[in-house]
């Protein structure tokens, strides 16, 4: 069969599941929570509107367009554009359209303001890839006549803002030509398209705004070439870098000819040292330059003449220019200072003036101002005040006005790249666990409207009563443990380098910390986070310990960049300590061993294969070396087709001697041949997964054993050309193949997702895998009284006796992500979590992928709780996860075991949070949060009370008779 091997996620899970079940209507949100973010912010248009609610439009990182309430930061709309649809520009035309220029220019759209419904969307193509531009005029009006101006893929155009109607188009097809700036002075009939030609050459070329006509076309060459961004300081002047980045070039095209001026940098800066670079800006006749050891604002006037204004060895941000009357344009600056920053309003033609100076408070924690947006407001003496909208180096969003954080969001949060978990600290002697009432006639209220509920008498208000008592009197946000094991923190790492802590009773967040080994330095200049691992879960003797986790990232995107560890505490967020290692960082082993502190032992590879041993200490080693050959690995490489099997050789041969580091030898190798053969997907057991029992009766009482190895890896092929998106190959030109390969699983099977082409369906399959050695084992007698010899070791030197079962089924929709539910004790039945192209997670029943169902099962069959079989695998819209809210970006779902072996803890994160808790065979050992004990305790008494009453009418009737 011919498949389209496009992998989205590939798990191994364990046993069978029961069916979901969905939550009543006033249990929403008492055992999970749904929180909404937008990502860093690119850029923001203030809303100019006067009628109506205050709004700021948005675009990010994460491609969403968002409008946000300017009073309180909270999101009126907001839409998740794909993967590949990155936003390139936004802006806002007429006062109520949102225009969006997105995929590198090849899309425009436009948005109603008020809600956020599309108007139109136009496609724009070009004769080749350039730098995207989008001009939206300031005095637009309601006419057809009126544009909007895009550059992008090579071309002009000019579209109708009505109708998003291409009215002309110009192409710029020289090769060598890159477009800098397209400029449109306010009023004019001109567009002035420059930029560079073969990286020496100034290119300026003028245009008809009316018909795309060309009306000039200028060049000027410079021996010195150019180098970094260009900044536009008036309509028909420019400033760039020379090659070197030492000489500043002031280019003016006023009537359509070129002129310039150089200046030497160390003429403007004496302590220049190295390259200048230019920091990007709108504002009318300044710019400013950055160089390593301080910046500087730059006026120019004249004929290209430059004069320095300042100079600032501050972190400083600026924003683009504001107007804010006809003559006059503004513009913010924000300074660094200790645990402060330092914002000031200028105007760009009095740089001694100030609009506004203000200090506010800033916790350390945010990091750098990477961007500033500003907007004026009238206040009620006629003056000018200003809001200013700050984009932190954290990703969060801030709103000052007054010299106050109006409002804060945390939308770093939308960015997470790793997660784990962390218990919170035991209760302390002398605390209550459970809360007390407050007084007798408050807890008799809260019972009676319990019992109207239970009985369906309760009106709206009584509901949304009981609701409130609910949420109130929950213990789920408390800072300690519970013994049913729900309150955890999750550590959550961000792109940003932060670390979060967050309940999992509410989703609040309980600390957060930007590390500083993820901050840029001279040591680091592109500090990238990369995974969160266990560090020490102090158990028994160790409870005086706090937990923490370990940070790994290195300093650049290369493999072999240096690596850099993190230790921090995860009860208080504080970092512990870091380290900046001399060797790379290419993966990362968490070894099943611990020291007398609980620190768990890491073995970390770098680019050379030689292993290093976390923590450093003689302890670690000791311990190490007792288990030094009984430790394998296995890596992939997933361009050559290579998978190889490692263990340890001796202590690494060097000139440096290094005990805590060794060598490593390649014990074997599978090779997939590349003319036929891609790997797509190597999935492994995960490493705390709990396995119940490695026997299973099935319907004629017969026992069949799991095949159950720790070291089974599955790896997924797929032909050369069927690597790519669905409908570039034939059937017969693309094919899969599914390996398990015993390297050194969950328990005994696995589960798939694909596209089969010659079906035209996706397709979900499973592959069961038993073991046969075992097969004369089959009394049950014997397995329950643990005679079994169940724990004979097992050899990967010879072939397994196994034996496979295996059954692929239709499944609807595409897939983003695929997780299982984990129990303590594995007891209790699993569930798949499939993240559904939609943004929702539904729980899937594994009965339905039993590879032993048929089309009429037996009695027998029936009774083990097999179902019949069908081609497709059903959705019940009552198994949603999610209920009917959605994870926006879908990336991840992490499931966490409870220590209550009914339930699992599921967090899915994408650029929108949710958490829950789940119980897929419903929870069978432990009564329900809003289990009415009074309703019990009268039942009791009243069963007590009718007992005594019938006894004695009982005793009395009997007296009677034998007095008779």
């Amino acid at each position: 069969m011919a498949i389209r091997s496009f992998f989205l996620f590939i798990l191994f899970f364990s046993s069978s599941l029961s069916p979901v079940f969905s939550l009543y209507e006033d249990q929403v949100g008492l055992m999970d929570w749904h929180q909404q973010y937008i990502g860093k912010v690119k850029q923001a248009v203030f809303s100019s509107q006067r009628a109506g609610r205050k709004r700021v439009v948005v675009s990010t990182e994460e491609n969403v367009i968002a409008s946000l309430d300017l009073r309180h930061g909270e999101i009126f709309w907001r839409h998740l554009l794909g993967a590949d649809d990155v936003i390139d520009g936004i802006d806002i035309g007429l006062g109520k359209y949102v225009i969006t220029l997105s995929s590198g220019g090849s899309i425009l759209r436009s948005w109603n303001l008020p809600d956020g419904q599309m108007v139109w969307e136009s496609s724009l193509q070009g004769p080749k890839h350039s730098k995207s531009f989008l001009l939206v005029p300031t005095n637009l009006k309601f006419d057809k006549d009126n544009v909007l101006v895009v550059f992008s893929n090579g071309r002009l155009h000019a579209i109708s803002c009505i109708d998003g109607e291409v009215l002309w188009k110009k192409d710029f097809e020289a090769e060598s030509f890159e477009v800098q700036q397209v400029i449109q002075p306010p009023g004019s009939d001109l567009i002035y398209v420059v930029g560079f030609a073969a990286s020496y050459q100034f290119e300026m070329y003028q245009i008809n705004a009316k018909n795309g006509e060309l009306l000039k076309h200028e060049s000027a060459s410079f021996s010195s070439g150019f180098s970094g961004e260009v900044s536009l300081v008036s309509t028909e002047t420019v400033v760039a870098l020379d090659s070197t980045g030492s000489i500043l070039l002031t280019i003016s095209f006023q009537d359509g000819k070129i002129s310039s001026q150089q200046t030497p940098i160390s003429n403007l800066v004496e302590e220049s040292l190295g390259p200048a670079v230019i920091i990007p800006s709108s504002v009318s006749g300044i710019f400013a330059i950055k160089t390593d050891a301080v910046t500087v604002f730059i006026r120019v006037i004249g004929e290209g003449k430059l004069e320095v204004v300042e100079k600032t060895t501050h972190e400083i941000a600026v924003s683009d220019a504001l107007s804010i009357s006809e003559d006059q344009e503004a513009f913010a600056l924000i300074q660094h200072a200790s645990s402060e920053i330092h914002l000031t309003v200028k105007l760009a033609h009095d740089w001694d003036g100030n609009l506004l100076k203000e200090s506010v408070k800033m916790d350390r924690q945010r990091g750098l101002v990477h961007k500033v947006f500003i907007n004026n407001y009238i206040r009620t003496d006629r003056s000018y005040g200003f809001r200013v909208l700050i984009v932190m180096e954290d990703h969060s969003l801030l709103l000052l006005q007054q010299g106050e954080i109006v409002w804060s969001r945390e939308d770093g949060l939308a960015s997470i790249i790793d997660v784990t978990t962390s218990e919170l600290p035991v209760e302390r002697n002398g605390v209550s666990v459970a809360k007390v009432e407050h007084n007798l006639f408050e807890w008799l209220k809260g019972h009676m409207l319990k019992l109207k509920g239970t009985l369906m008498l309760a009106s709206p208000e009584d509901m949304a009563a009981i609701q409130s008592m609910r949420l109130k009197s929950s213990e789920k946000s408390k800072m300690t443990r519970d013994h049913n094991g729900f309150r955890k923190l999750l550590i959550v790492l961000t792109r940003a380098g932060k670390l979060f802590a967050l309940h999992t009773g509410d989703g609040r967040i309980v600390w957060s910390h930007l590390l500083r080994s993820l901050h840029k330095s001279e040591a680091c200049q592109s500090p990238i986070g990369l995974n969160l691992y266990q560090w020490q879960v102090p158990h028994h003797h160790a409870m005086d310990e706090n937990p923490s986790v370990l940070v790994v990232s290195r300093c650049g995107p290369s493999s072999d960049a240096p690596g850099v560890l993190s230790f921090v505490d995860t009860y208080t967020g504080k970092e512990l300590s870091s380290l900046s290692l001399d060797h790379a960082v290419v993966q990362v082993i968490p070894l099943p061993y611990t020291d007398s502190t609980e620190q768990r032992l890491h073995l970390l590879i770098n680019a050379d294969k030689h292993a290093h041993l976390y923590p450093k200490t003689s302890e670690a080693l000791s311990i190490f070396k007792r288990e030094f050959l009984n430790i394998y690995w296995y890596s992939v490489e997933d361009q050559n087709g290579i998978i190889k099997g490692h263990a340890l050789k001796c202590k690494c041969t060097g000139e440096v001697a290094d005990e805590f580091c060794f060598d490593t030898r390649d014990l074997w190798s599978v090779v997939f041949p590349s003319e036929s053969e891609k790997i797509v997907a190597t999935v492994t057991r995960k490493l705390n997964e709990v396995v119940h029992t490695q026997a299973k009766v099935v319907a004629d009482q017969d026992v069949m054993y799991k095949y159950i190895s720790r070291n089974l890896l599955f790896v997924a092929t797929v032909a050369p050309k069927g690597s790519g998106e669905i409908g570039s190959v034939t059937p017969e030109e693309s094919w899969l193949v599914a390996y398990l390969i015993d390297t050194v699983f969950s328990e005994n099977w696995v589960v798939y997702h694909y596209f089969n082409l010659r079906a035209h369906r996706y397709e979900m399959s499973v592959i069961e895998i038993y073991d046969q050695s075992r097969a004369d084992n089959k009394d049950v007698w014997k397995l329950v009284l643990g005679k079994h010899n169940l724990t004979s070791p097992i050899s990967l030197f010879s072939r397994p006796e196994v034996i496979t079962k295996s059954q692929s089924y239709f499944f609807t929709h595409s897939l983003k992500a695929i997780a299982v539910t984990s129990t303590a004790k594995g007891i209790t039945s699993k569930q798949l979590l499939l993240g559904t192209i939609g943004d929702q997670v539904l729980a899937l029943d594994k009965r339905f992928l039993d590879p032993r169902r048929t089309v009429n099962p037996t009695q027998a069959e029936k009774e083990e709780g097999i179902i019949p079989l069908t081609d497709s695998l059903p959705i019940i819209p009552q198994s949603y996860v999610t209920h009917a809210l959605r994870v926006e970006g879908l990336r991840g779902i992490i499931t966490v075991p409870a220590k209550l072996e009914s339930t699992t803890l599921v967090f899915a994160h994408g650029v929108d949070l949710f958490f829950t808790q789940l119980a897929p065979s419903r929870t069978y050992d432990s009564l329900t949060e809003d289990f009415s004990y009074a309703l019990l305790l009268i039942t009791i008494v009243a069963l007590v009370a009718a007992i005594f009453v019938t006894w004695r009418l009982s005793e009395r009737k009997e007296l009677q008779e034998k007095w008779r």
